[in-house]
């Protein structure tokens, strides 16, 4: 039967039903009436017979995450026929629906990877969120087994969080089935990983294929046999000879089926063997296949946990090697050393050397894939070569036998540092994926070069390259690691450099505890290296950073610690010019709290402040650096911002963008312009600058460094788009905040409890308090309670007590006096304050309303919203209605649509019913009058 049917239009009503909007919102956004909006809700009530509006959107969310499931990637599908496996098959398939952790054991070339995938899609089903399948085969550092599976996932980095924790953040509710493939090389890894994914993600389960178990107590093991050869000629293993013979144009007849069986059981049942054996049928035959195996079977050299099943694929693999011609041989154990696929062009760089002829490697690489021991794909970039892990394992084993392995790994190793050099200076459409070719290949080679002490030079110049390729290919996580590889492998002056940077890339993730760690690791190296000036610069930007980026952190150092930091930095800068300016930039944080930790000595006076950061400023500028300028204006804007001189708080953060526009875009620079940019959408919210606030805030949101943090990249835009009563914007732009607030495992930052609390105010001006009320949830886990208790919070619960005409709740709200919460209230949010005082105290009734309106025109003078605020609360005050629709025009100019449309309802009369209609366009209710 089927099922009723939707019109597209009542589709999309349905839709944003799933989103919560309200029939005025649906009617705005579809352009349509709200009539009409009605209607269709009626008819989809209807046709789909359920009994309210909660239960349409409850449905709706069902189609929506349905959707979401079926576009999740699809398995790899492969190329051949799966043969056999059926007592396998369902008992695998039966092992995953019961337990959380299931790991298919066997050697290698025994068909784990297939059986794998054919009960991955026996149960994808089961799994509501989708199965994932991830190939490991490329990854060679146990440590980025996560990476692997968040690029599978298309999970990407999070400020705050490492790889790991994003994927396990991104996994935490998920109904999903993660199939890793081919663990055997990375299970100290492995092991890990899928024991922290289990315990964070108690709704998803794991699918491994590996050669050895992964040794935890909450794994069940099935192991992988070779294929069955009982019943003779109907058996699974002649099945599967038959169907890769028929493959190659000759398929056998019946009347070869006895020697067909005995190949078979002299293979052992191995798939891989029997595939590699059929796939020679039609050029030697059943009798050279049989003279082939008979002389050729050699043992399995391994450890003693090899068990007699490996010898068969290796008897297969040396019988297939040796029958190469001697140049195909070298030739398949030097591009061995490949772990991605690689091109003709690369393979006759690395393994072009005699006895090979490099012009004649693309034919070598041909018969090779024309014997099975290549696969051979099509690529953006051109055909592309590689070898099946067994084979690639096996190769690597004769390149040692052959007394290549060193010199082989070298020419890698150089090609790698070849193809970065012509990364670095690259970029295009194609940028990415070029990069993205080559960095496994990259990664191995520094593997291998990092335990060679004759190659750590070259070593250190390859870690180096990654680091800053991934750096611009938005892989912080990877840039900081390889930045701190490179230090590792550095001399004591180049290693200080590039701990420099990693701390500067561990401050484009907020990893600020890291950045403390690293500009005092820089710190030791450069002392080690004899600069006393560069370490005591460095020991003065970590004071910096735990004062300046205090909230981000785990652990917050203690105060005698960072005092001992900063004096141990004085003592060292000498009279260096840029450790000078360090050290200045550094007191004024550490000594006057220039940045607002609250941490400082209580009794410096806001001149002091301002004082510090001058000269710091001054000092930078002489220096002629502009991220230390940059850095030394944020504290100016902070110091300012204590004062009370909002204006020059806001134009000290606006010359850091400035300034910064001639800067090159290193981790430093970078991070100092996000910050920059935050810092110039909230000092423009703090003065009513909404227009330029938001354009601050949409160039944040857009920069690439935090397309995967969208909590960081949308926090200003958000509070920006709510003062000035955006609420579609507001709500679309909040589903984007929380969801990747939530996939970086809910971390605490100064910067985000407003962007969370002016949710909870658009949800509260909405009449929606069951949002609200889950809105200031997530503030007090986002943000600093202090800063919500006293400063930001204060603001936005008085615009929703007053917009409900809870006048008296406000005027509580508000009732200290500025400088009672100085720290809280001075920076951007002030103005705001001091008008919301004012008016509060006018719709209240306070005696002393008059007083406060005139110390607040004082204080916001300048700011168009607020003064805007405050000539409303007078007037007001006053009676006086053409002062208030002046106040309302005043509003509508400066880009505040909510309270141009308030003014109009507390003006009352005819103006109250447009004032009303207004608020109903922005999807408010109505405010309530004194």
């Amino acid at each position: 039967m089927s099922g009723p049917v939707i019109s597209p239009r009542e589709a999309e009503v349905l839709a944003l039903l799933g989103e919560h909007l309200s029939n005025a919102e649906i009617a705005a956004r579809l352009v349509l009436s709200v009539r009409t909006v009605e209607s269709h809700v009626s008819s989809l009530l209807r046709k789909l017979r359920l009994p309210d509006r909660r239960a349409l959107a409850r449905h709706a969310a069902e189609l929506a995450r349905a959707e979401q499931s079926r576009s999740a990637p699809a398995l790899p599908a492969p190329l051949t026929a799966f043969i056999g496996r059926v007592r396998e098959r369902g008992e695998l398939a039966e092992a995953v629906q019961a337990h959380r952790l299931v790991t298919v054991v066997g050697p290698g070339g025994v068909g784990k990877t297939r059986l794998a995938l054919a009960v991955a899609a026996d149960v994808t089903g089961d799994f509501s969120d989708g199965v994932w399948f991830v190939d490991l085969v490329p990854v060679t550092e146990p440590g980025r087994v996560g990476a692997a599976v968040a690029a599978a996932l298309g999970v990407g980095e999070q400020p705050g969080l490492g790889i790991d924790d994003a994927v396990l953040a991104a996994l935490a509710d998920r109904r999903a089935l993660v199939v890793l493939d081919n663990c055997e090389h990375v299970r100290d890894g492995v092991a890990p990983f899928v024991e922290r994914l289990l315990a964070a993600c108690p709704r998803s389960r794991v699918l491994v294929t590996s050669r050895a178990r992964l040794m935890v107590p909450f794994e069940r093991v099935l192991p992988a046999p070779p294929l069955s050869r009982a019943g003779g000629d109907e058996s699974e293993a002649v099945a599967l000879f038959m169907d890769r013979a028929a493959a190659v144009g000759r398929p056998p007849g019946p009347a070869v089926s006895e020697e067909v069986v005995a190949i078979c059981e002299r293979l052992g049942g191995m798939a891989l063997a029997i595939e590699l054996a059929a796939a020679r049928w039609s050029t030697l035959g059943l009798d050279g296949l049989t003279t082939g195996l008979s002389d050729q079977l050699r043992i399995l050299t391994g450890g003693p946990r090899a068990d007699d099943r490996h010898r068969s694929v290796r008897a297969v693999l040396d019988w297939s090697h040796d029958l190469l011609e001697p140049s195909d041989q070298a030739l398949l154990r030097r591009v061995s050393v490949f772990v991605a696929p690689f091109t003709a062009e690369a393979a006759a760089e690395v393994a072009g050397f005699a006895p090979l002829d490099p012009a004649a490697v693309v034919d070598g690489l041909g018969r090779l894939a024309e014997q099975s021991l290549l696969a051979v794909a099509p690529s953006e970039t051109g055909t592309r070569y590689h070898a099946l892990e067994t084979i690639r394992q096996y190769g690597m084993e004769r390149l040692g036998d052959a007394g290549e392995l060193t010199g082989v790994r070298s020419r890698h190793l150089g090609w790698c540092s070849a193809g970065a050099a012509t990364l670095m200076g690259a970029r295009g459409a194609d940028w990415r994926a070029r990069f993205d070719a080559v960095a496994e290949d990259m990664r191995a080679a520094l593997t291998g070069a990092a335990d060679r002490p004759e190659q750590h030079a070259d070593a250190y110049r390859l870690a180096l390259s990654m680091a800053e390729l991934a750096f611009a290919r938005n892989l912080l996580g990877e840039a900081q690691q390889r930045f701190e590889q490179a230090a590792r492998l550095a001399d004591a002056a180049a290693g200080a450099t590039a701990l420099r940077h990693a701390a500067a890339v561990a401050g484009c993730r907020s990893v600020d505890g890291d950045s403390f760690r690293l500009y005092r690791a820089a710190a030791a190296a450069a002392r080690r290296a004899g600069d006393t000036a560069g370490a005591g610069r460095d020991l003065a930007a970590a004071a910096t950073v735990a004062y300046r980026f205090s909230s981000s952190f785990t652990r917050v150092p203690h105060v005698d610690e960072v005092t001992a930091i900063l004096a141990e930095a004085r003592e060292l800068s000498g009279d260096d010019p840029a450790a000078e300016a360090a050290v200045a930039l550094a007191e004024a944080a550490v000594v006057a709290d220039a940045f607002g930790a609250v941490r400082g000595d209580p009794d410096n006076t806001a001149q002091e402040t301002v004082e510090r950061a001058e000269h710091a400023v001054e000092l930078a500028r002489r220096v002629g650096d502009p991220v230390a300028e940059s850095a030394a204006l944020d504290a100016l804007s902070g110091a300012q911002s204590w004062a009370g001189d909002a204006f020059a708080a806001a134009a000290a953060a606006r010359r850091r963008i400035d300034i910064l526009a001639s800067a090159p875009p290193t981790p430093a620079g970078t991070h100092e312009l996000m910050d920059a940019l935050a810092m110039a959408a909230g000092t423009a919210v703090g003065l009513g600058e909404l227009p330029q606030a938001r354009r601050w805030g949409r160039q944040l949101a857009d920069h690439p460094l935090l397309a995967e943090a969208s909590h960081h990249a949308t926090s200003w835009l958000l509070v920006a788009e709510a003062f000035a009563g955006d609420v579609a914007e507001v709500l679309t732009g909040s589903v984007r905040f929380l969801g990747a607030w939530e996939q970086s495992g809910r971390l605490r930052s100064r910067s985000l409890g407003p962007a969370a609390a002016s949710v909870a105010m658009i949800h509260g001006l909405r009449g929606d308090h069951d949002a609200r009320a889950a809105w200031l949830a997530i503030v007090d886990q986002a943000g600093p309670s202090a800063d919500h208790r006293l400063g930001y919070g204060a603001v936005f619960d008085a615009m929703v007590m007053l917009h409900h005409g809870d006048a008296k709740s406000a005027l509580e709200r508000v009732a200290p006096e500025p400088d009672q919460v100085w720290k809280w209230v001075c920076w951007v949010w002030l103005h705001w304050y001091a008008a919301l005082r004012a008016e509060a105290a006018v719709l209240a009734g306070h005696p002393d309303a008059r007083d406060r309106i005139d110390a607040a025109r004082t204080m916001v003078a300048g700011n168009p919203v607020a003064s805007a605020q405050v000539d409303r609360a007078e007037a007001l005050l006053d009676g006086d209605l053409p002062r208030q629709l002046a106040a309302a025009a005043a509003f509508d100019a400066a880009g505040c649509r909510y309270q141009a449309a308030r003014t109009l309802v507390l003006a009352g009369g005819e103006h109250a019913a447009a004032g009303e209609a207004a608020l109903a366009g922005l999807g408010l209710t109505p405010t309530a009058v004194r």
